[in-house]
């Protein structure tokens, strides 16, 4: 007799919970240039394009609304869109010509603030990706209430934002979507996504290791999804915003990695010239 309830598993985990690996790295050096602002009441680190990189109409105006090519949605590791390094980083998308958005969905209480004795950062964690499920949503339909419909958004997730940036991948409100070092990924992210999907991944990662990159690969490959992977050798979780200055392979492959998302995004964001 056939089970009148039957129940629907769950989609295999690729990618897990962040660990000891994702609060290794390096605090680089720089000022940011962006600014807080609030949007649907979460703090939001604010980076825009120089003036000099903003499309202009015939006439010489701005004809892009000050936005640049486009909207970048940025989802922060655990340290969160204010941490000097996650700054800079935004700050580089920005210099690119995007307006870049950093949702602060910690409200202020990021990882590295923690260092009282006993501090259970499984518990944080879990609490916070409680709540960043809750809020993010709110927080995109408030993005795209003030920069318009017309917009295109790009988005990009590290670590703990990886699903977020995949979220959004998945349905019609972003043009194209990359993350990096990933935690908290299943494989229905890559069998449902939409849209075009870069990955730029750590030879050595325990949070997304190669078995489960290569089992996304298949997955975007059945879907035939548009997609293209970077894997760097000889560097680990975290690199892309967290690599260390003073080796060459770490720094070479966190810059790569930056310049690798505004070439994936500028390839869906371009405007026709007239």
């Amino acid at each position: 007799m056939s089970n009148p309830n039957p129940t629907t598993s769950a989609p295999a985990e690729l990618a897990t919970a962040p660990s000891d690996c994702c609060v290794s790295g390096i605090k680089h050096a720089g000022t940011p240039a962006g600014k807080t602002v609030t949007i649907a009441g979460i703090e939001t680190y604010l980076s825009e394009p120089p003036s000099s990189s903003l499309n202009k109409s015939k006439s010489g105006d701005d004809a892009s609304g000050g936005k640049g090519k486009g909207v970048i949605l940025y989802f922060s590791d655990i340290y969160g869109p204010f941490y000097l390094n996650g700054q800079l980083l935004q700050d580089y998308f920005a210099s690119r010509g995007y307006t870049v958005l950093g949702c602060d969905y910690f409200f202020g209480d990021p990882v590295h603030t923690h260092t009282e004795p006993g501090f259970d950062r499984n518990t944080w964690v879990g609490e916070k990706r409680e709540k960043a499920r809750e809020v993010v949503p709110g927080w995109v339909k408030g993005v795209r209430e003030l920069y318009g419909k017309e917009t295109k958004y790009c988005t990009v997730g590290y670590c703990f934002g990886g699903p977020f940036a995949l979220d959004l991948a998945t349905g019609n409100d972003v043009v194209a979507a990359a993350f990096a070092h990933p935690a908290f990924l299943n494989e229905d992210h890559f069998t449902k996504i939409k849209r075009p999907l870069l990955m730029s991944c750590a030879e050595t990662d325990p949070t997304f290791p190669p078995e489960s990159r290569r089992r996304a690969e298949d997955l975007l490959v059945a879907a035939k999804a548009r997609y293209h992977i970077q894997v760097f050798a000889g560097v680990k979780h975290g690199f892309a915003v967290r690599g260390n200055p003073e080796v060459g392979d770490e720094w070479w492959a966190k810059e790569e990695s930056a310049r690798g998302v505004i070439a994936w995004f500028d390839r869906f964001t371009k405007v026709d010239k007239e």
